[in-house]
């Protein structure tokens, strides 16, 4: 009995501290009435609105306007979700760069579709982005590679995306040997492991924040003959 006792204690003592580290934002609000999307202002070419929201997001000073959320699917069919930054974007789509042979990558390569989304804060805009995904050709990536500071060129061989190690000492100690093998150029080679993906869009929502959370939302997507066509949801 006095185990049995002890032991619930223990639970009731645990369920107190899970009961501390609730959390509660149901009273957290935000005036969305910053702008508007209107079809009338709005082009039919959702890659010519993306640049206009674009360039608005890096001159409002929006952190980090390139960060995306990019989801992709697992071996399990669940999704994963992590934050990279947008790299380019040209007629295809939208170009990040990673490890090839990272978490990301090696779902990608076993199911080439994914989701992004943009969320540009000071703006209250959103964009989300569906569709295939593809490397990029190498060229592409090598051109890019030699556009990164050294330092995280270096990161690039130094770090096995997404592999355990024993402790930050292995990445300290293979940054060292790094470094040392390429002491004298000014620029390292691209790993092989390493490169662009292309988000190739099927799909492109934007999100205006609005006021009485009537927000608007205007789809982009493409029918069978590739042509984009738009639309207005509820918000």
């Amino acid at each position: 009995m006095q185990r049995q006792r002890g032991a619930a204690a223990q639970l009731f003592n645990h369920s107190i501290n899970y009961s501390i580290l609730a959390i509660d934002a149901g009273n957290l609000r935000e005036d969305y009435k910053v702008g508007k999307l209107i079809e009338s202002e709005a082009p039919n070419d959702p890659f010519e609105l993306f640049h206009t929201w674009f360039k608005a997001a890096q001159e409002s000073d929006c952190p980090e306007p390139n960060a995306m959320v990019l989801a992709t699917v697992t071996d399990q069919n669940t999704p994963a979700a992590r934050v990279v930054l947008l790299k380019q974007m040209n007629d295809q789509g939208f170009i990040f760069f990673s490890n090839y042979d990272s978490r990301k990558g090696q779902e990608l390569a076993a199911h080439p579709n994914a989701a992004a989304v943009f969320n540009w804060l000071k703006l209250q805009r959103q964009v989300r982005i569906e569709g295939s995904v593809e490397k990029v050709d190498d060229q592409v990536s090598v051109d890019y590679f030699k556009s990164r500071p050294r330092k995280s060129q270096i990161g690039a061989w130094v770090s096995n995306q997404s592999e355990v190690i024993s402790g930050r000492e292995v990445l300290e100690a293979e940054q060292k040997a790094i470094e040392a093998k390429y002491a004298d150029d000014e620029k390292l080679p691209r790993p092989e492991h390493w490169g662009g993906y292309v988000i190739v869009p099927s799909l492109i929502e934007f999100w205006q924040g609005r006021r009485s959370r009537l927000h608007d939302r205007l789809l982009y997507q493409k029918d069978e003959n590739g042509t984009w066509q738009r639309v207005r949801l509820a918000p």
